[in-house]
């Protein structure tokens, strides 16, 4: 993490931590109690737990480092402790849906004073250099359960059967509109540096940057559309086991997979998809969404191709201009048109195992157990969603999950 040290930098900092904590509370300002209290699914939490859990983060790293701090409840750091082994036991992951108390009102309380006691000790300046890191940390930790708090709710609703609607979206695209055309984008091989140059934040894993060799390589231009997916449905991609890993195939096989997460095919309507705007048609030319690693590496070779590493994927969002677009807005939470965008709409799977980079060291502490301890069994995701904070994302970024994960905002860029 960087260190923030001027005046000029802690007022910035300050308005910043404001910022996102004001994010999190629009995100679930329409949101009842019973929308916020259940889990649906071990993977998955229930709203309530991230707005408390990312507050028990500045709690327990920034105010707690004062020894003559006294926690609101005690209670708190067992309940919204997520995976820091070091700072004691925690509340079952699988059972966060199960704590009916304290309750939403209880949790926001705990968000405002948490926050003002942050506040307060940032306009003060009696915060030190790692602690005002620390605050810096929240912040980028805050965003990342403002993503997740999105998906996983959008998981919780689609399990109801009225398949109800949380935002308004504004009018549908044109179902008849194209896609940006395909086009291919040279990345020369040779030595190249990638990872984090220090320029600014980064998670651990970003670091250290170093070199890598790269061969001759093309990504495309954009990512692949959902009408690119239907006819990989269509050609019967589900039914050939040739074409999947072997554990993509089981997997398949035990969870009756025909279709992207979300997907369902009515005789009337033909292929529709719930989103955070409630069911709606499929959209030809929006980029496919809500795929594993194992469907995005079928598709890959059913079409001929296959996922680029995630060097690759740096090196090749490093070679051009910068294109944002399809990042969070709270008034839609879904993918735009497939265009060229180097950051935005979905993630996308990469061919790279989740591994830590030549020289990678974790941070002493309970900050320490930040990524280092997840760098097994996952795949890394480069790039960002329709629910990363605009400010979120880089090219640097190493997003990761398990290979069979539906319910993240994914889908994938092809290499050749």
């Amino acid at each position: 993490m960087t260190t923030v040290s001027t005046r000029q930098d802690t007022t910035a900092l300050l308005d910043r931590f404001r910022d996102v904590r004001a994010r999190t509370d629009r995100l679930v300002r329409d949101l009842t109690p019973e929308d916020q209290t259940p889990q649906s699914m071990t993977t998955a939490s229930p709203v309530k737990w991230h707005r408390a859990h990312t507050t028990w983060f500045f709690e327990e790293f920034v105010l707690g480092a004062d020894p003559g701090y006294r926690p609101r409840d005690p209670a708190f750091r067992y309940l919204f402790n997520s995976y820091y082994e070091t700072v004691g036991e925690r509340h079952p992951r699988a059972a966060r849906g199960q704590v009916t108390r304290p309750g939403v009102a209880e949790v926001a309380a705990y968000r405002a004073d948490v926050e003002q006691q942050v506040a307060d000790r940032v306009c003060a300046g009696t915060l030190d250099e790692s602690s005002l890191a620390l605050v810096e940390l929240g912040c980028h930790h805050e965003e990342q359960h403002q993503e997740l708090l999105l998906t996983d709710f959008k998981h919780l609703l689609s399990g109801n059967v009225i398949q109800p609607a949380h935002v308004d979206r504004a009018a549908d695209p044109d179902p008849t509109a194209e896609p940006a055309p395909l086009r291919w984008m040279h990345v020369p091989g040779g030595v190249t540096r990638v990872g984090d140059a220090g320029e600014g934040f980064a998670f651990d894993n970003e670091r250290p940057r170093h070199r890598v060799w790269l061969e001759d390589v093309e990504l495309a231009g954009r990512q692949v559309t959902n009408a690119e997916w239907t006819e990989f449905i269509a050609d019967g991609a589900y039914e050939q086991p040739d074409l999947w890993l072997s554990d993509g195939w089981a997997t398949l096989q035990s969870q009756g997979w025909r279709a992207p997460g979300y997907w369902r095919h009515d005789e009337d309507e033909g292929w529709t998809t719930f989103t955070l705007s409630g069911r709606r048609p499929v959209v030809a030319a929006e980029p496919v969404c809500h795929i594993s690693f194992f469907e995005a590496d079928a598709f890959a070779r059913w079409a001929g191709y296959r996922l680029p590493t995630e060097h690759e994927w740096e090196a090749w969002a490093a070679s051009g201009q910068e294109v944002r677009g399809g990042l969070l807005d709270p008034e839609r939470c879904h993918p735009d048109l497939a265009r060229e965008v180097t950051l935005g709409n979905v993630w996308e799977w990469t061919a790279s195992a989740y591994l830590p980079y030549p020289g990678f060291v974790t941070a002493p502490g309970a900050v320490g157990e930040y990524n280092g301890k997840f760098m097994n069994d996952q795949h890394v995701l480069r790039g960002a969603s329709a629910v990363t904070p605009p400010e979120h994302p880089r090219i640097t970024y190493r997003n990761f999950f398990p290979a069979d994960s539906r319910w993240v905002f994914a889908g994938l860029r092809l290499a050749r």
